[in-house]
């Protein structure tokens, strides 16, 4: 078996609206296709990202809350990469999205920073 990339991750939200607002216009991700599931009460909402890889967003009536920030066991957060991590934190800010202050990884040297989405989802921006 060969891994050949991220085909997409999924993300339950608790304000279908509000989320589909962020994502697609404060992120400005494409929409490829839109779902409302009748017999769950439920949309799926499907987003491209540039490089091909997809973001899916869930609402399901009930979901529970996340247990804690960010460090709940399974997945962390999800990283974006981006060319100029102050212009894109610029951007977020303009979009009254708070962002942390810029960081340097101690083993790359890259910079990178953390947001969350309207869910409070650890999202991440680094710098390639």
């Amino acid at each position: 078996m060969k891994l050949l990339g991220i085909h997409h991750a999924a993300i339950i939200c608790s304000d279908y609206a509000r989320s589909k607002h962020f994502y697609s216009n404060v992120l400005k991700l494409n929409v490829i296709n839109e779902h409302f599931r009748a017999d769950r009460n439920s949309y799926k909402l499907d987003l491209a990202m540039p490089d091909g890889s997809q973001i899916e967003l869930f609402s399901f009536d009930g979901a529970p809350a996340r247990p804690s920030y960010p460090e709940a066991q399974g997945l962390r957060h999800l990283a974006f990469k981006v060319a100029d991590v102050q212009i894109a934190k610029t951007y977020l800010e303009s979009c009254e999205v708070n962002v942390e202050d810029i960081r340097v990884d101690e083993i790359t040297g890259k910079k990178f920073t953390f947001f969350a989405d309207p869910d409070n989802l650890p999202l991440e921006l680094y710098e390639v």
